[in-house]
C-alpha cells in the first residue's frame, strides 16, 4: 500500500479504493507526495470531497494549509496560537492560508485569518503569482465571490494587481460575468482599461462571451 496507490485513487475518483487502501494502513492518510504537499491537500484540489473526508476521519491534526483549505477555523486556531509565524506561511507548492481558505469558499476561515492579520496581498510562490483577490475572482459562486470580496476589500487589498497571464481581478470577474463583482470591484477603484499580456482588457474579455451588461457598465467607467 503506497502513497502513490492512494494518489492514484484520488486522481482517479475512485472512493472505493481510497477507503480500502486507508483501511489497509491508516498511515497513508499522512502520506505526501514527492512536492511535499499532502495527500488531503491534493483531494481537496483534485474536488473530491468525500476522499479527504475518509482522510480526514483518519488523521489526528492538520497543518496549516489542510486547516484553511477544510475551513477548520478551531485547528488553525489550536496552530497558530502553539506557532504565530505560521499566519502566511508558504505551503510547498507556493500557496499560503489566507488564498487557500478563499480559493475554496471558506468564509468563516478567511474572515478568521483576516482577523487574525493575514497578509491581504500575499503573492503565491509559483508560476501563478496569485493573491487572495485573484483566488477569490476565480470563484464561480458569483455570490460567494461578492460575499469573498467584500471581506477582502474590507481590509485594503489592492485590485489594480496582476497574477499569470497579466490577468487583474477585474479581467477575472468580466471573464465569468459577475456583474456585481465587477461593480463592487470598480467601485474600489480597479481600471477597466488594463492589458492582460494577450493585451486584452476586461471589456473585450466580457465583449467576447457577449456579457452585455458587464461590458455597459465597464464602458461607463472608462477613460
Amino acid at each position: 500500500m503506497t502513497v502513490a496507490a492512494l494518489f492514484q485513487s484520488i486522481e482517479k475518483g475512485d472512493l472505493g479504493a481510497a477507503e480500502a487502501l486507508l483501511a489497509a494502513d491508516p498511515l497513508l492518510a499522512d502520506g505526501r507526495l514527492e512536492n511535499g504537499v499532502s495527500l488531503l491537500l491534493m483531494a481537496v484540489y483534485y474536488g473530491q470531497a468525500a476522499i479527504a473526508g475518509a482522510i480526514r476521519a483518519q488523521r489526528e491534526s492538520l497543518d496549516i494549509w489542510e486547516a484553511a483549505a477544510l475551513g477548520e477555523v478551531d485547528a488553525l486556531s489550536a496552530l497558530l496560537t502553539a506557532e504565530p509565524e505560521l499566519l502566511n506561511a508558504v505551503a510547498p507548492d507556493g500557496f499560503y492560508p489566507l488564498g487557500l481558505a478563499g480559493y475554496f469558499g471558506q468564509q468563516e476561515a478567511f474572515r478568521w485569518l483576516l482577523a487574525q492579520g493575514a497578509d491581504r496581498d500575499q503573492v503565491a510562490e509559483n508560476g501563478m503569482r496569485v493573491r487572495p483577490v485573484h483566488t477569490i475572482a476565480a470563484q464561480r459562486d458569483p455570490q460567494l465571490a461578492l460575499a469573498l470580496m467584500t471581506d477582502l476589500l474590507t481590509y485594503g487589498a489592492a485590485v489594480n494587481v496582476s497574477q499569470h497571464g497579466g490577468w487583474t481581478p477585474l479581467h477575472q470577474a468580466a471573464d465569468h460575468g459577475n456583474l456585481a463583482l465587477v461593480q463592487l470591484l470598480l467601485a474600489h477603484g480597479a481600471d477597466p482599461a488594463a492589458q492582460s499580456e494577450a493585451g486584452q482588457t476586461p471589456i473585450e474579455m466580457a465583449a467576447a462571451k457577449e456579457f452585455s451588461a458587464v461590458v455597459e457598465l465597464l464602458n461607463s467607467h472608462a477613460g
